[in-house]
């Protein structure tokens, strides 16, 4: 500090960043494609689905109600099989349950999943046979209620790690995962229920585009730098692709016509979602393999004293 009480100005200039070589600083993540962000999406559209199946037995919309069960067990079969094949040897999944710990968003997020995909998979059992009805529908009530976890929690455990992407991104991920969800299983329904029963879905979608183009755009006007690679490379043009897609589908859900609309409509929806989570994941990606994405934004932060870091 000088004698009037200024701070002193740096007599050096402060250097730019370089890592060893160029090398990244943080380890790629170990999760395989499409392993995992095909999880992403399944999982999503298992979720969604579910909770517009009980709200449709609630209201009873059977028909609309059947279709959700299916697609929830379906989707959450799929899913699950993805993680498997993605940990190597089943046994690993197992080992995941053995405790429950609140505070990693993995271990409550296992928990999740077992109980969901096997009350959906109960579910659709129960429809399929014929048997124990009312368990059935306890069962297809059970696995909405966890609906919007599993439609959400994926995007937590994303945000948890130290990917700068992901990481810095925690306040949106979760509605855009939510949104992104609610497209997948409106795009579902559009393409196997009855077309008495499209209105509900119809509805999901225009408000699943909203929450998902909303989210998006906040990500990338919010993050500045650690945010250029979901508006850039690959990663970018997956992203815009699955918003172009998303609104599509809400535009042809809103067209009057025969089966062959409804049926566009749900495919660009389910296409919007598979781009948007391999988007997501391979944004993630691209940042941890950049050093400048994790080392500048934490050279930007406040620093106890004030000031940068």
């Amino acid at each position: 500090m000088t004698g009037s009480g200024e701070r002193e100005r740096p007599m050096v200039t402060r250097a730019e960043f370089r890592s060893y070589y160029g090398r990244p600083i943080l380890k790629r993540p170990a999760w395989k494609v499409p392993d995992v962000p095909g999880y992403l999406f399944l999982g999503g559209t298992a979720g969604a689905s579910a909770s517009m199946a009980a709200v449709a037995e609630l209201t009873a919309r059977r028909e609309l109600a059947g279709t959700g069960r299916w697609v929830a067990a379906a989707a959450s079969t799929a899913g699950v099989a993805a993680l498997v094949h993605d940990l190597g040897r089943p046994e690993r999944f197992t080992h995941m349950l053995r405790v429950l710990k609140p505070t990693s968003p993995l271990s409550v997020g296992s928990w999740i999943l077992a109980p969901f995909s096997a009350l959906a998979t109960a579910s659709a059992a129960s429809q399929a046979t014929g048997r124990l009805p009312g368990l059935g529908r306890l069962a297809a009530l059970g696995s909405g209620l966890l609906g919007p976890a599993m439609c959400t929690y994926t995007a937590v455990l994303l945000s948890d790690t130290a990917v700068p992407a992901w990481h810095e991104a925690y306040p949106e991920l979760p509605y855009l995962f939510a949104g992104s969800s609610l497209t997948g299983a409106a795009g579902a329904a559009l393409l196997c229920a009855p077309a008495a029963d499209h209105g509900p879905p119809t509805r999901m979608g225009l408000l699943g585009t909203g929450m998902e183009i909303a989210a998006t755009r906040r990500i990338e006007r919010r993050l500045g730098l650690v945010g250029e690679p979901y508006v850039t490379g690959r990663p970018g043009r997956l992203l815009t692709l699955g918003k172009a897609l998303a609104g599509a589908g809400a535009v042809l859900s809103l067209l009057p016509g025969r089966r062959a609309v409804p049926a566009l409509a749900g495919g660009a929806y389910l296409a919007a979602g598979l781009c948007t989570r391999f988007g997501i994941f391979a944004a993630g990606i691209a940042s941890a393999q950049d050093p400048v994405y994790v080392v500048t934004p934490q050279r930007q932060r406040p620093r106890p004293g004030g000031g940068p870091s």
